[in-house]
């Protein structure tokens, strides 16, 4: 089993942000990336609907014979993960914001989180930001409009920049000294938010903490991929694959998959 691949999904493109973190840490194993673009966001729809779509990714990618799988999506972890940890056998690794750290290390008691809306209403997200952020000011912004801009390969677009400086303005006008990023589309953000914050903002997103626990279960369960061959990579998505892969880079190239 440990020359199977490693699956990951998102609501679209950006749990390639993901994926970018774990090739770095495991540049053995094979990868199979589904962006579930024709849905997204995931984050403007009900839990039960984001369930059935996260259903429905991983079963396509336990056909496709995948030893782990990574929901690469907030929005799709905080409202899916248990059940699908629940019904199917193959180990899921999930993305939560990056609360605790912040929360943690933050010297103005204040810090910004931008996430989708599916993100900041789940119970999950609730839990966490109780449990570490109690006793301090939490700014938390829906990104509304933030993944359809990326989707549609708008990243560095005026349109961008003008909705960022609206979500930032309530945080910096709090103080915040850490801006926790909510959604696998937006590290693709982080040199326009360097613009845009003070210098003493730092900003975290989960990907290293999620290849580190991808590596963790993995060498736990015995799956590590030991061989030192080429690994093969496939990228999936029932949008436009373009987008995905200029994101990706020349090296990785995105094919159209109606799934």
């Amino acid at each position: 089993m440990s020359k199977q691949p490693i699956g990951l999904f998102d609501s679209g493109v950006g749990g390639t942000s993901i994926w970018k973190e774990i090739h770095n840490l495991l540049p053995n194993e094979n990868t199979i990336y589904l962006a579930d673009s024709k849905n997204a966001p995931y984050g403007l729809k009900g839990k039960d609907a984001i369930l059935q779509l996260s259903i429905k990714n991983t079963e396509y990618l336990i056909s496709e014979h995948c030893k782990l799988i990574v929901v690469a999506c907030n929005t799709a972890t905080t409202n899916a993960i248990d059940y699908l940890r629940t019904h199917y056998k193959i180990p899921f690794i999930g993305i939560e914001p990056a609360i605790k750290p912040a929360a943690l290390h933050t010297k103005n008691n204040a810090i910004g989180i931008l996430a989708t809306k599916g993100t900041l209403s789940s119970a999950l997200f609730s839990k966490t930001s109780t449990l570490f952020a109690k006793d301090i000011q939490v700014i938390e912004t829906v990104g509304e409009g933030i993944v359809d801009l990326i989707e549609m390969g708008k990243l560095d677009s005026s349109e961008m920049r003008d909705l960022l400086k609206i979500y930032l303005k309530p945080m910096i006008a709090a103080n915040i000294d850490y801006l926790v990023l909510g959604c696998t589309h937006y590290p693709y953000l982080m040199p326009t938010l360097v613009d845009l914050l003070p210098n003493h903002v730092k900003i975290i997103d989960s990907g290293e903490a999620v290849a580190r626990q991808t590596k963790a279960v993995l060498e736990e369960q015995n799956l590590i991929n030991t061989e030192f061959t080429h690994p093969k990579h496939k990228f999936y998505s029932n949008g436009n694959p373009k987008i995905m892969s200029e994101l990706l880079g020349k090296h990785f190239d995105a094919k159209f998959l109606d799934f």
